[in-house]
Order: structure tokens, then C-alpha cells, then sequence
């Protein structure tokens, strides 16, 4: 069967189970890959992404980089350059990122405004943080007797193959704009899911909340990054982290968004 989608960042923590997915649909999709063929193409520069984006008619924009999100604006600008005219480009987002002060969170919201001006056909859907950040924050903080979380801080955490689900639905559909949130099933404080980290995977420690000062953890604590009337995932923080201490020689943090 033609591969006529194309997927960024597809190896990535949520690549992966799109491409998954896709496969079950019976749609195999192209992965761009910066080394290896038979699509090679690198957004940091763009070599490669014109023939990569050959014949393609739907493109599932994935990648990122949150140690440096100001070469993901580029990435994209160079990425809707050689997209199809008639392309659907379906963009993953994050919850608040239109009135957060967080960096990299100003960056995908400059993403979205560079694909909405594009001409293209599109889809961007905005999620909350997906299960394995949250857990893999815990991991670093459970190293320590004592683990500080930020007070007065909650968080909505989604499971990423439900997000999976979702982003493959949108790409097999017609473009739709920005579409609404989707949020995990429940809001929790950050002290409230280090308990269940410490609980479900039988380790020691202190949640010590504390204020954190600053206009990015002010943004936090106000909810910014919420979705509270997007309740939409049904795997919660506990079954993830149960599910993943159980998984023989994995560590529950090993991933992150």
C-alpha cells in the first residue's frame, strides 16, 4: 500500500505509537528520519525533505525538542515550505501555550501560528502533559530522602497511547483547525502525585511542597496548562505508574514528552 503520510519525530515517545496505530489502520506511513532511509530528511536543515514529502498527502508533525524549542520554529517553517499545497498537516501541542510564559511553550504556540498562516489544510491538537514527564520528574526527585514539588501546583497528566489515538483519528479525517483539548481523567497536585509514585512503587520519601518563585511557576500554579473541561483520557497517573513498575527491567521515567 502507498505510503502517502508522513510522520515526524516517529520514534519519539508518541511516534511510535502513531506509527503503530497507523499500521493497524492498514496505513503505513513514511517515517522521516535524519540517517536513515528510506526517507531521510532533517529538519534542522532541510536536506532531504523535499523527496521525503514526495507524494504525500498528510503529514503528522511530531518532532521537537525541548532542550532547544527555538530550532523547532524553524524546523517547522522549513517543513511547511516543502509540504504538498493540498496537504493535511496534523500538529501536536500542549494546553496553555497561547498564555504561558514557559519557553518552550512559546515556541509551539509560535508553531501553531506559522501552520494557521500556512495555507495549508491543517489539524493542531493540544493536550496536557502526557503520563511519562510527569513520572520521569518523580523519578529525578524520589533519587533524594526528601522530594520538593512545587506548592500549590496541579497537574492533569494523558495517557500517550490515548493521545495516539486521537492524533490518527484527526489524520485520517478532514483538517479541522485547531481542535479542542484533550485532558487526562483527573487533576491532581504535584504533592498528591509524588504520594502515588512513592505508594504504587514502594519506595521511601518526604513530599515536601514549596513555593517556587518566578512568572513560569506562577503560570503553573493559575492552571495554565489545564484542561479542566477536557476531561478526556481514561488511563489515570496510578494505573500508568502501576503498569510501568510492573513491566520487568523498565524504569517507569524512562520517557518524557
Amino acid at each position: 500500500m502507498t505510503e502517502n503520510i508522513l510522520i515526524t519525530g516517529g520514534t519519539g515517545v508518541l511516534g511510535r505509537h502513531v506509527v503503530d496505530r497507523l499500521a493497524r489502520t492498514g496505513r503505513p506511513a513514511r517515517v522521516l528520519s535524519r540517517t536513515r532511509g528510506p526517507h531521510v530528511g532533517d529538519l534542522r536543515t532541510g536536506a532531504g525533505l523535499g523527496p521525503a514529502l514526495d507524494g504525500v498527502d498528510t503529514v503528522i508533525h511530531l518532532a521537537s525538542d525541548p532542550r532547544d524549542s527555538s530550532a523547532d520554529v524553524e524546523a517547522a517553517r522549513r517543513l511547511i515550505a516543502v509540504t504538498p499545497p493540498e496537504a493535511h498537516l496534523v500538529y501536536i501541542s500542549i494546553v496553555g501555550v497561547d498564555r504561558h510564559p514557559y519557553t518552550y511553550y512559546r515556541h509551539k504556540h509560535e508553531v501553531e501560528k506559522l501552520i494557521e498562516d500556512s495555507g495549508l489544510p491543517y489539524t493542531i491538537l493540544r493536550t496536557t502533559q502526557f503520563h511519562n514527564l510527569v513520572v520521569l520528574k518523580l523519578v529525578k526527585l524520589a533519587k533524594s530522602k526528601v522530594m520538593p514539588v512545587p506548592a500549590g501546583t496541579d497537574v492533569q497528566p494523558v495517557e500517550v497511547t490515548e493521545v495516539a489515538e486521537r492524533m490518527v483519528e484527526l489524520a485520517l479525517g478532514a483538517p479541522a483547525g485547531r481542535v479542542p483539548d484533550m485532558g487526562g481523567p483527573e487533576i491532581v497536585s504535584a504533592a498528591e502525585a509524588a504520594r502515588t509514585y512513592l505508594r504504587v512503587t514502594g519506595r521511601r520519601g518526604l513530599v515536601m511542597p514549596l513555593p517556587v518563585p518566578g512568572r513560569v511557576a506562577a503560570a503553573f500554579r493559575r492552571g495554565v496548562h489545564l484542561a479542566p473541561d477536557h476531561p478526556d483520557g481514561r488511563g489515570t497517573f496510578a494505573d500508568f505508574v502501576s503498569a510501568a513498575a510492573g513491566r520487568s527491567g523498565y524504569e517507569a521515567g524512562s520517557e518524557g514528552r
